[in-house]
């Protein structure tokens, strides 16, 4: 397959191409995380499929922190391709790798000291409490694997190489799907061996990735001798656009878990259904997260090397991709809504179970083009490094989730709480676009 080039290739075809293999990658990604629900649900007991779901809300969160930073980090280092100040390129991967280590240590030791409170904040079911904390347990032992894996991902991505993160996410997501079924299956481990073999694929999976990289950076000339480590300076420009990166990376999983203590009052065949259709939903916004992450990586690439109006033909392009992908969905949602809930609860889970997973599936499956609008757009934003309206869309995008859910969950029922979702993306979208048509954006370059 051709390799295209962002700075010089077709605008839509430099995305489309630079785009699937991230959303094959971003797919297996979710199969990964989404091998633990199949199996505990299949195998196990409803509840473990709850249990599994309580924890995925939190968990989601931890990953979308690391993919966002990776996101904000990638910026910095496209622009400096662009730019071909490949001494400085590298600078700034070093200082994303030690940055990102450093803080999923950090978020470790929160995260082992906190998980039994943040699960009684959320009102988790007291019958599902214990495997959730355990569940839970074993997962933040994995996160500074988890991180260095996506933040490698996210390094590859900005050099132009996403092929290479695809070929590594079906590695690991074939090794932990391998280790579940063991684990589960044959030594009956239950919760605890599918957080156990999530563990033992992302530490694998994430040593192999360093390795790549490593050799991958000695084909850029640069010297290395006094090449410096860690720049202060290049981390500030990053946490400029990482921590609003992470916020909207993290702004669907932030609501899910502010959100998770309505569903959790509804009993744990609620939550049950509501885990499997939440499971299928971020399978299908796949695509377009990473539309927008390409959109990310080609303003910053364009922009660094000061081609503004090659941005725009960029974006119309990603309109045409989100456009397609949201009626395949929509589709394929509507013809087979029941087989696909069918894959996360067998045939003795309750009719809650099943109807909570079926109408939520039915409902979002015809918005999905509103959170792939919003993506593109907050990845042009992203990719100029221009935050402010950016933060703010995201931020009222959270806001809209949590207030209509938490508001109107008692007279409407659990549906409130998805009734909330394509309001908020609807509301982020309209806020970025407005900022977007304003130009101002093309009067951002980070690394001049």
């Amino acid at each position: 397959m051709k390799e295209y080039n962002m700075l010089k290739d077709n605008p839509g075809r430099s995305l489309l191409f630079f785009a699937m293999p991230m959303i094959i990658g971003n797919l297996f990604q979710q199969f990964y995380n989404m091998a633990d629900s199949v199996i505990v649900g299949k195998f196990v007991s409803e509840e473990a499929l709850a249990s599994v779901g309580a924890s995925y809300s939190l968990t989601t969160v931890f990953i979308m922190i690391a993919i966002g930073g990776g996101i904000g980090s990638s910026v910095i280092i496209s622009q400096f391709l662009g730019a071909k100040e490949y001494e400085k390129m590298k600078t700034s991967i070093y200082t994303a790798l030690i940055s990102f280590f450093v803080l999923s240590m950090t978020l470790f030791a929160v995260g082992m000291l906190a998980k039994e409170y943040l699960l009684t904040l959320l009102n988790t079911p007291s019958n599902i409490f214990d495997d959730a904390v355990l569940y839970l347990k074993i997962y933040f032992m994995g996160l500074p694997f988890l991180f260095m894996y996506n933040i490698l991902s996210s390094v590859f991505n900005a050099l132009g190489k996403s092929k290479i993160p695809l070929y590594l996410l079906i590695f690991s997501s074939l090794l932990n799907v391998i280790l579940d079924l063991y684990m589960v299956i044959v030594l009956n481990m239950g919760v605890a061996g599918v957080a156990i073999a999530t563990v033992i694929a992302q530490g694998i999976s994430a040593v192999i990735s360093f390795s790549v990289l490593m050799n991958t950076l000695k084909l850029y000339e640069g010297d290395e001798k006094n090449l410096s480590k860690f720049d202060p300076q290049i981390l500030k420009k990053m946490i400029v656009i990482a921590i609003p990166s992470i916020l909207q990376q993290s702004i669907v999983s932030i609501g899910m878990v502010l959100v998770q203590s309505v569903v959790n009052g509804f009993g744990s065949s609620v939550l049950a259904g509501y885990s499997a259709a939440s499971r299928i939903e971020s399978i299908c916004i796949v695509p377009m997260i990473a539309t927008g992450n390409a959109i990310s990586t080609f303003t910053a690439q364009n922009l660094g090397a000061g081609q503004q109006e090659r941005v725009r033909e960029g974006y119309a392009s990603g309109y045409k991709i989100i456009i397609s992908f949201s009626v395949i969905m929509a589709l394929l949602i509507a013809m087979f809504h029941r087989p696909i809930i069918s894959i996360f609860l067998d045939t003795n889970s309750g009719s809650e179970a099943f109807n909570t997973g079926i109408g939520y599936l039915k409902f979002v499956g015809y918005f999905f083009v509103f959170i792939g609008l919003k993506s593109i757009t907050d990845g042009l934003l992203r990719g100029a490094g221009d935050m402010a309206l950016f933060t703010i869309s995201n931020l009222v995008n959270l806001s809209i989730r949590v207030l209509v859910a938490f508001k109107y969950a008692p007279i409407w029922g659990v549906q409130a709480v998805w009734f909330a979702v394509p309001m908020g993306w609807a509301a982020n979208y309209i806020i970025s676009f407005s900022y977007y048509l304003t130009g101002k954006w093309k009067e951002k370059r980070l690394v001049a």
